[in-house]
Formats: C-alpha cells, structure tokens, sequence
C-alpha cells in the first residue's frame, strides 16, 4: 500500500526558515511528480511548488524567490525549503505524490504538516 509521509513542520518567527519533507513509499509505479500544497483556514487548498523526475520545477508566485523545492529520487524524498517566512504562509502543508505507469497516472496525497508563522 502506498504511503506518502510529510515531516518537518513547526513554529518560526517572521523571517525564519523550515524545512519540510516528504517521503513516498516505493511502487510498481515510477513516481512522477511529487509537490507541495497548502491550505489555510477558510481558504482553498493551493499549490506552492511542484517538481518533475527530471527536476522540472514549478512555483506559485507568492513563494518564488523564496521557497525552493528538490527531490532525491534514489530515495523517493521531496524537499520543501522555506525561507524569508511571512505570517501568510502560515497554513497546513500537504504532499502530493504522482506515480504513473504508462498512461496510467494515480494520486497519493500525505496527510499534512503545520506550519505557523508567527511573531
């Protein structure tokens, strides 16, 4: 059964750093893209940074600059580094895994890591 596990989150002051992780279980399936979302109370659940198994990556604009994602494929591991952290980044912070075989594309979402910014 797949799994996909996030870790890291926590509290830092405005300006701080984290580093959140994600790890995906090993399948039949190649995992394809793996990424990072969030979502805030009462808002939507958003995309903050995704990256391709060639190491294509992709940024929501409010974290460009400031967020960098990479991935260790040997060890089937995204990395979520955040720096220059604001009070809107506060949110829960979700990993999706995309493995594919094929034509055949599946989703695995973790369960969730909280990060708060915060004075």
């Amino acid at each position: 059964q797949v799994q996909v596990v996030e870790s890291g989150g926590g509290s830092v002051q405005p300006g701080g750093s984290l580093r959140i992780t994600c790890v995906a279980s090993r399948s039949i399936f190649i995992i394809y893209t793996m990424g990072w979302y969030r979502q805030a109370p009462g808002k939507q659940r958003e995309l903050v940074a995704d990256i391709t198994d060639g190491g294509i990556t992709n940024y929501a604009d409010s974290v460009k600059g400031r967020f960098t994602i990479s991935r260790d494929n040997a060890k089937n591991t995204a990395y979520l580094q955040m720096n220059s952290l604001k009070p809107e980044d506060t949110a829960v912070y979700y990993c999706k895994t995309v493995y594919k075989r094929d034509t055949v594309y599946v989703n695995y979402w973790g369960q969730g890591t909280q990060v708060t910014v915060s004075s």
